[in-house]
Protein backbone atom coordinates (compact mmCIF):
# COMPACT_ATOMS: atom_id res chain seq x y z
CA UNK A 1 0.00 0.00 0.00
CA UNK A 2 1.44 3.38 -0.72
CA UNK A 3 1.30 5.92 1.92
CA UNK A 4 -1.70 7.67 0.71
CA UNK A 5 -4.05 4.81 1.01
CA UNK A 6 -3.76 4.87 4.72
CA UNK A 7 -6.35 6.33 7.14
CA UNK A 8 -7.15 6.75 10.09
CA UNK A 9 -9.53 4.14 11.37
CA UNK A 10 -9.01 1.83 8.80
CA UNK A 11 -8.42 -1.65 9.60
CA UNK A 12 -6.04 -4.30 8.00
CA UNK A 13 -6.32 -7.83 8.07
CA UNK A 14 -3.09 -10.60 7.51
CA UNK A 15 -3.39 -14.02 8.23
CA UNK A 16 -3.07 -16.92 8.61
CA UNK A 17 0.31 -17.87 9.84
CA UNK A 18 0.91 -21.19 11.31
CA UNK A 19 3.23 -22.28 13.57
CA UNK A 20 5.20 -25.13 13.68
CA UNK A 21 7.80 -26.93 17.16
CA UNK A 22 10.33 -26.71 14.80
CA UNK A 23 10.74 -23.03 13.82
CA UNK A 24 9.72 -22.31 17.56
CA UNK A 25 13.17 -24.46 17.97
CA UNK A 26 15.44 -23.16 15.62
CA UNK A 27 14.62 -19.50 16.29
CA UNK A 28 15.25 -19.87 20.19
CA UNK A 29 17.81 -21.81 19.36
CA UNK A 30 19.56 -19.08 17.37
CA UNK A 31 18.55 -16.01 19.51
CA UNK A 32 16.51 -16.82 22.63
CA UNK A 33 17.65 -19.42 23.84
CA UNK A 34 15.56 -20.19 26.88
CA UNK A 35 14.92 -23.55 27.98
CA UNK A 36 10.99 -23.10 28.10
CA UNK A 37 11.52 -22.10 23.73
CA UNK A 38 14.26 -24.96 23.35
CA UNK A 39 13.77 -28.06 25.27
CA UNK A 40 10.01 -29.67 25.00
CA UNK A 41 10.14 -32.10 27.21
CA UNK A 42 11.51 -29.65 30.36
CA UNK A 43 9.39 -26.75 29.16
CA UNK A 44 6.31 -29.46 29.57
CA UNK A 45 7.32 -29.67 33.46
CA UNK A 46 7.40 -25.90 33.50
CA UNK A 47 4.70 -22.95 34.45
CA UNK A 48 3.58 -22.88 30.55
CA UNK A 49 2.72 -26.65 30.64
CA UNK A 50 4.83 -26.91 26.88
CA UNK A 51 6.93 -25.64 24.25
CA UNK A 52 6.14 -21.73 23.62
CA UNK A 53 7.64 -19.10 21.37
CA UNK A 54 9.95 -16.33 22.37
CA UNK A 55 8.02 -13.06 22.52
CA UNK A 56 10.39 -11.80 19.48
CA UNK A 57 9.59 -14.52 17.18
CA UNK A 58 5.91 -13.32 17.56
CA UNK A 59 6.71 -9.63 16.93
CA UNK A 60 8.88 -10.66 13.55
CA UNK A 61 5.74 -13.21 12.74
CA UNK A 62 3.84 -9.53 12.97
CA UNK A 63 5.83 -7.64 11.12
CA UNK A 64 5.92 -10.17 8.04
CA UNK A 65 1.85 -10.04 8.12
CA UNK A 66 1.98 -6.53 8.35
CA UNK A 67 4.75 -5.88 5.38
CA UNK A 68 2.49 -8.58 3.25
CA UNK A 69 -0.74 -6.97 3.55
CA UNK A 70 0.32 -2.89 4.09
CA UNK A 71 3.95 -2.73 3.66
CA UNK A 72 4.95 -4.30 0.40
CA UNK A 73 5.46 -1.95 -2.57
CA UNK A 74 5.37 1.06 -0.48
CA UNK A 75 7.38 4.36 0.55
CA UNK A 76 8.30 2.53 4.25
CA UNK A 77 11.42 3.01 5.04
CA UNK A 78 12.15 2.91 8.56
CA UNK A 79 11.20 2.76 12.10
CA UNK A 80 11.29 5.44 15.33
CA UNK A 81 10.41 2.69 17.84
CA UNK A 82 7.32 1.40 19.29
CA UNK A 83 4.97 3.65 21.97
CA UNK A 84 4.45 -0.08 23.53
CA UNK A 85 5.01 -3.78 23.18
CA UNK A 86 3.03 -6.54 25.03
CA UNK A 87 3.10 -9.95 24.81
CA UNK A 88 -0.46 -11.29 26.07
CA UNK A 89 -0.24 -14.97 26.26
CA UNK A 90 1.88 -17.41 24.75
CA UNK A 91 2.27 -18.56 21.25
CA UNK A 92 2.61 -22.32 21.29
CA UNK A 93 3.47 -24.86 18.46
CA UNK A 94 0.70 -25.42 16.49
CA UNK A 95 -1.37 -21.60 16.48
CA UNK A 96 -2.60 -20.33 13.53
CA UNK A 97 -2.02 -16.79 13.80
CA UNK A 98 -3.69 -13.46 12.38
CA UNK A 99 -3.06 -9.42 12.58
CA UNK A 100 -5.02 -6.76 13.00
CA UNK A 101 -3.63 -3.50 12.22
CA UNK A 102 -5.64 0.01 13.27
CA UNK A 103 -4.49 3.11 11.78
CA UNK A 104 -4.19 5.60 14.42
CA UNK A 105 -2.61 8.51 12.64
CA UNK A 106 -1.23 9.69 9.41
CA UNK A 107 0.56 13.17 9.10
CA UNK A 108 3.64 14.67 7.45
CA UNK A 109 6.58 15.75 9.18
CA UNK A 110 6.43 19.47 9.49
CA UNK A 111 10.76 19.68 9.50
CA UNK A 112 10.48 17.49 6.38
CA UNK A 113 7.30 17.51 4.00
CA UNK A 114 8.63 14.75 1.83
CA UNK A 115 8.08 12.29 5.56
CA UNK A 116 4.50 11.00 5.80
CA UNK A 117 4.56 9.23 9.84
CA UNK A 118 1.94 6.63 10.07
CA UNK A 119 1.41 5.38 14.20
CA UNK A 120 -0.73 2.48 14.08
CA UNK A 121 -1.44 -0.45 16.76
CA UNK A 122 -0.80 -4.00 15.73
CA UNK A 123 -2.69 -6.92 17.08
CA UNK A 124 -1.96 -10.76 16.70
CA UNK A 125 -4.55 -13.63 17.66
CA UNK A 126 -4.38 -17.05 17.69
CA UNK A 127 -6.93 -19.61 16.54
CA UNK A 128 -9.14 -18.97 19.44
CA UNK A 129 -9.58 -15.15 19.19
CA UNK A 130 -7.25 -14.66 22.38
CA UNK A 131 -4.96 -11.79 21.87
CA UNK A 132 -1.28 -12.80 21.92
CA UNK A 133 0.37 -9.55 20.87
CA UNK A 134 -0.54 -5.99 21.56
CA UNK A 135 2.23 -3.10 20.05
CA UNK A 136 1.64 0.41 18.66
CA UNK A 137 4.40 1.24 15.76
CA UNK A 138 5.28 4.43 14.02
CA UNK A 139 6.84 4.08 10.21
CA UNK A 140 7.92 6.01 8.24
CA UNK A 141 7.35 6.86 4.67
CA UNK A 142 9.69 8.46 2.58
CA UNK A 143 7.10 10.48 -0.37
CA UNK A 144 10.04 11.36 -2.61
CA UNK A 145 10.59 7.50 -3.35
CA UNK A 146 8.21 5.81 -6.17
Amino acid sequence: MKYAEFFPGQVIEAGPYHVTEAEVVQFATAYDPQWFHTDPDAAAQGPFGGLIASGWQTCGIAMRLVADAALAGSESFASPGLAYLKWKHPVRPGDTLRARALVLETRRSGSQPHLGILRWRWQLFNQTDTEVLDLEATSLFDLNRT
